[in-house]
């Protein structure tokens, strides 16, 4: 694509030569010739680093998205495509730019129930040994990729992926999400009791209700509701390797990180954060906005908007004191540093 297709897709200032071709993206430090690269001065959250203004300076980028007030710093002769966001801008070019080839069509070697409905099948695209069963609903736009399993009265939404190897039982999914490889959505959760003795399965009757926007991890689990619906709400992602046990309700806009476990009948809040390796004990509920440092273990309620590590999980600060009276302790006893 060139930087003039960008630009007017986008609605961007361009400044420099619209017919620049731009034949990849990369870091601005790493950037080449033909690329494009963005800089921005944005701190959208403590995790993004503003980098030194001398690496847009000395970019080799052919193309560079930058924020008006850093244009002047760009070596002379690059062409530039001006926004007060460059991040949220790459996002939309890196789309653009990478876009997937589109697939239509259902392979001769799918297997479809009599009863399955499509919402505008020549929209939808179902893979080799696929197998849709009896009673499912598919909207228009659908991608279902070779070897998944979409079992019966699945609701899958307009727009969503679902990449091979994926198994989907007792759900509703909502639009544009997309279902990374060998996901295990709908399967009933670990729910026993014991009696005379023996552990017995509690039969599982709720389903999983999968918002809009939202990105399930490969090989995570969700499972079904033993009574009422496992619930995730709009725009939430969850990373590979996540275990979200029956009936748990995860709000919107959350980022789950690889390795986090929830315990049955937990409840997240809307924009929470859940380190790597987080484990939360069932019941608990974590507050909207509220931040769990990778490996903690959560014991008990978290407020709104608390940031909380360790284990037993606890405020930040709290954490770090009581870490650093056991550091000192340990150097007196033992004489150790």
């Amino acid at each position: 694509m060139t930087a003039g297709e960008i630009a007017a897709k986008f609605g961007l200032e361009l400044r420099g030569d619209k017919n620049t071709i731009i034949r990849g993206v990369a870091p601005i430090a790493d950037a080449k010739p033909g690329q494009l690269a963005f800089y921005s001065t944005e701190q959208n959250s403590a995790a993004f680093k503003i980098l030194p203004i001398s690496v847009l300076e000395n970019t080799r980028a052919s193309v560079i998205l930058v924020q008006p007030e850093m244009a002047e710093h760009a070596p002379a002769g690059r062409t530039l495509l001006i926004t007060d966001t460059p991040r949220g801008y790459i996002v939309k070019i890196l789309g653009e730019i990478y876009r997937e080839k589109p697939r239509f069509g259902i392979s001769h070697d799918a297997h479809i129930d009599r009863g399955v409905f499509f919402r505008k099948k020549s929209t939808v695209y179902v893979g080799q040994f696929a197998t849709i069963e009896r009673g499912a609903v598919i909207e228009s736009d659908v991608k279902i990729y070779p070897n998944v399993f979409i079992g019966r009265n699945v609701t899958i939404g307009r727009g969503t992926i679902i990449k091979s190897g994926a198994h989907i039982e007792n759900a509703t999914i909502g639009a544009d999400c997309v279902i990374n490889p060998n996901a295990v959505i709908g399967k009933d959760g670990f729910g026993y009791t014991r009696q005379d003795g023996h552990n017995v399965f509690i039969p599982h009757v709720g389903r999983v209700v999968i918002g809009n926007r939202v990105s399930v991890g490969a090989n995570t689990c969700i499972d079904r509701g033993a009574m009422t619906d496992t619930t995730i709400g709009d725009g939430t992602k969850i990373d590979n390797l996540v275990q979200i046990a029956h009936g748990v309700v995860v709000g919107s806009e959350c980022f789950l990180a690889a390795g986090v476990g929830q315990a049955g009948g937990t409840v997240v809040g809307d924009r929470a954060l859940l380190g790597g390796h987080v484990g939360v004990a069932n019941g608990i509920h974590i507050g909207n906005d509220a931040e769990i440092g990778a490996q903690s273990g959560v014991l008990r309620n978290v407020p709104d908007g608390d940031r909380q590590l360790g284990y037993p999980a606890s405020s930040g600060t709290e954490y770090l004191r009581l870490y650093a009276w056991a550091k000192n302790n340990y150097k007196k006893t033992t004489g150790k540093k």
